[in-house]
């Protein structure tokens, strides 16, 4: 199982904002030294706030093993995914917006 390409939210979302800790997984990627595509298989993804360490960086991508990306977390007693798909029409319109105006996209 892969993720679709679009925005996703990481567990540490507050809801402070839209944007707070929301992500675009652009692609997968895969280490070329590992044969095993599963173990080398990575997400390829950006964030959508200009705070991010990236970001501020000067970097536009982030990358993290696929098989973490998936994978669920637990936080105060409660399990969840690490990653979230946003599929909020509005939220999308909003990020979409935070893209170009982070990326000129």
């Amino acid at each position: 199982m892969k993720p679709e390409k679009g925005f996703y939210y990481h567990y540490k979302h507050t809801g402070k904002s839209l944007e707070d800790y929301a992500y675009e997984v652009v692609n997968i990627a895969h280490h070329t030294e590992i044969a095993d595509f599963d173990e080398s298989a990575m997400v390829v993804y950006r964030p959508l706030y200009k705070e991010a360490k990236v970001f501020k960086a000067g970097a536009h991508y982030d990358v993290r093993p696929l098989k973490m990306f998936l994978e669920s977390v637990s936080k105060d007693g409660k399990t969840f995914p690490r990653f979230s798909k946003i599929t909020d029409p509005n939220i999308v319109a909003h990020l979409e917006k935070m893209k170009r105006e982070m990326y000129g996209e």
